[in-house]
């Protein structure tokens, strides 16, 4: 019997940023992770230290880059710079919390709240747009480690493309599933076939991680 090979990605949500807690808008602004965020970080570190990764990838963002290097410490990797797994720009959205935007931008949030897949924000991006960027380096990192198992840091956003991609559902389908500050969850390749092991595991976590963003 020929043994297939399977990867196996952990993909684990940055930590806490006093944003995230004012339920404002990021997007590509790079803001640093608060205290709580910091120490989600080393908890995930810590989580991870016996699960047989051997390398690590990350957003360059500062919050998503700071949590990488807490837990390349617990587990003695490098993170690996990929831009491709940067938060969804939201353009003209970016530093307002959700209730000002859909107070200044009514259309363009309801477009938004609808998950129109083809709705690109002023200077953002559609979801269309943000899912090829981030499918595509997706499959490239399991391409790269057959038979072995990998950690990806990334964000809300991307974190709801991946669901959606792995899962097969069309991206403009109601998120039902939540995506908690360093929250921890483990996908699988199989000759390019995708399956969804666990999700949004928070067990290292004080109670309380953030899932700020809307349905």
């Amino acid at each position: 019997m020929v043994e297939i090979p399977t990867t196996r990605i952990c993909l684990v949500r940055h930590g806490e940023t006093e944003w995230n807690a004012d339920r404002r808008i990021q997007g590509q602004i790079d803001i640093a992770l608060n205290q709580t965020g910091l120490d989600q970080a080393v908890a995930a570190g810590s989580w991870l230290r016996n699960a047989g990764i051997v390398a690590l990838y990350s957003s360059d963002l500062r919050r998503a880059w700071a949590t990488a290097q807490a837990i390349g410490a617990a587990l003695g990797l490098a993170p690996v710079a990929v831009p491709e797994m940067r938060e969804r720009r939201y353009g003209i959205f970016e530093g307002l919390t959700y209730d000002e935007a859909r107070e200044h931008f009514p259309e363009g949030y309801a477009a938004f709240a609808r998950r129109d897949a083809d709705y690109s924000f002023d200077g953002g991006e559609s979801l269309t747009q943000m899912a090829a960027r981030v499918t595509g380096k997706l499959e490239e990192i399991a391409a790269a480690h057959p038979r072995q198992n990998v950690a990806v840091v990334l964000h809300g956003g991307v974190l709801d493309i991946v669901n959606h991609f792995v899962r097969g559902n069309p991206l403009e389908m109601p998120r039902d599933f939540l995506i908690p500050n360093a929250g921890i969850s483990w996908i699988a390749a199989v000759d390019g076939a995708w399956t969804l092991e666990s999700w949004g595991e928070t067990w290292h976590l004080e109670p309380g991680a953030l899932d700020e963003l809307p349905t």
